[in-house]
């Protein structure tokens, strides 16, 4: 039962279409076998990405001019939410690939917009965004990766935690420290030498998204690929992450949307004592505030979304959407297991792997403890000073 979408334009209303089509013929038919063979370290779906891409899915929020679908973010959400509620593993890849170009849109110099745009928003290349440190975490002031000016260009040594698509992009948005108290960003090519990538991340759930740490071997990186200033690398990362916590919020949401969908149909075929379950009012009402968790979640990324379409503030508005929508994904994913009942908890029903994903969503993107850090200091500093 698809979710009730509000379109600011008729372009906006024919992607989410297209999104159902391209669900419903690729990605539910094969997403249970390749999250399977995913497990066993045998498949990355990267066919389905090329897909995506070919159908200007890749690149919605970006400009036309440089081969982006110049769609507002509101719109571009949306087609995450429905792809999360067939494929929670690609609906993360597609947030992903659309967080390695923000940097070069957001800050790069229009030289470097013109040269490496067209080939991150083409369809054909898939991006991975190298933040997260081992021990650094959600503290980028304490990342160790370290690059070194080597004449106009640079070279870089390091190690990134916890990567998507690592050992299947085509680049790498990279974050380095280039000083004691300040980062820079880079594009390093998928080819560059001495780049290499440690064994994938044996994960409870999102096996199609491969998680690895990248291994920067004194790789030499052009000077070229230095996104914008050099020392602004802090800021864009923050930047990036308030319009990456939005495309997991939104997937969070599809997650929550696909295991209320499965609960409800259960529940009304499902019969105990002569009639359906669903006619017992202590389920009803868990199916009730089931379908209210989804709606809120909803609520609050489109709210954001349409701040930030709007050219407004939205940091803390971004924090509230990762946070509602993520615990929104955890409590309904773990109320669809206990609709189904022991049905639910094999993997004969879908709802024990939506389960398996909805965790780590308060984990990534910063985890909701960090959402609250986030959202508790934007709200006092006016106040205090």
């Amino acid at each position: 039962m698809p979710a009730t979408r509000l379109m600011p334009t008729e372009i906006g209303d024919d992607l989410i279409e297209l999104t159902r089509t391209i669900c419903d013929r690729s990605l539910r038919p094969a997403v249970d076998e390749t999250e399977a063979a995913a497990a066993a370290g045998e498949h990355f779906p990267r066919e389905v990405f090329a897909e995506l891409g070919a159908a200007g899915l890749l690149s919605l929020p970006f400009p036309e001019e440089h081969g982006g679908g110049d769609q507002p973010y509101e719109v571009y959400l949306q087609v995450v939410e429905e792809i999360a509620s067939a494929w929670m593993s690609v609906a993360v890849g597609v947030s992903v690939h659309s967080l390695t170009c923000y940097a070069v849109h957001t800050f790069g110099t229009p030289e470097q917009q013109a040269a490496l745009l067209p080939g991150m928003l083409s369809g054909e290349q898939l991006g991975a965004y190298a933040l997260s440190e081992p021990l650094a975490g959600s503290d980028i002031g304490a990342m160790t990766t370290r690059a070194t000016a080597d004449g106009d260009d640079w070279r870089i040594r390091g190690r990134k935690a916890w990567i998507s698509h690592a050992g299947h992009a085509n680049f790498y948005t990279t974050f380095a420290k280039t000083g004691d108290d300040r980062a820079s960003c880079f594009v390093v090519p998928a080819d560059a030498p001495g780049l290499s990538f440690a064994a994938p991340e044996k994960k409870m759930g999102l096996h199609g998204d491969t998680v690895r740490e990248v291994i920067y071997d004194d790789v030499p990186v052009s000077g070229d690929r230095l996104v914008g200033q050099e020392g602004r690398g802090i800021g864009m990362a923050l930047a990036g992450l308030d319009a990456g916590r939005l495309g997991i919020a939104a997937a969070a949401t599809g997650l929550a949307q696909a295991a209320l969908d499965v609960s409800a149909r259960y529940a009304a075929e499902r019969e105990q004592f002569g009639r359906p379950i669903a006619q017992h009012q202590g389920l009803a009402f868990m199916l009730a505030d089931m379908e209210a968790a989804v709606t809120s979640a909803r609520a609050t990324y489109l709210h954001a979304a349409r701040l930030r379409d709007a050219g407004r503030a939205f940091s803390t508005q971004a924090a509230v959407a990762k946070l509602i929508a993520t615990d929104a994904a955890m409590r309904v994913t773990t109320d669809a297991i206990q609709v189904l009942g022991g049905a639910g908890y094999t993997a004969d029903f879908p709802v024990e792997r939506y389960f398996r994903e909805a965790k780590v969503t308060q984990i990534f993107e910063g985890t909701n403890q960090i959402q609250r850090l986030v959202i508790s200091r934007n709200l006092l500093k006016d106040l205090t000073g």
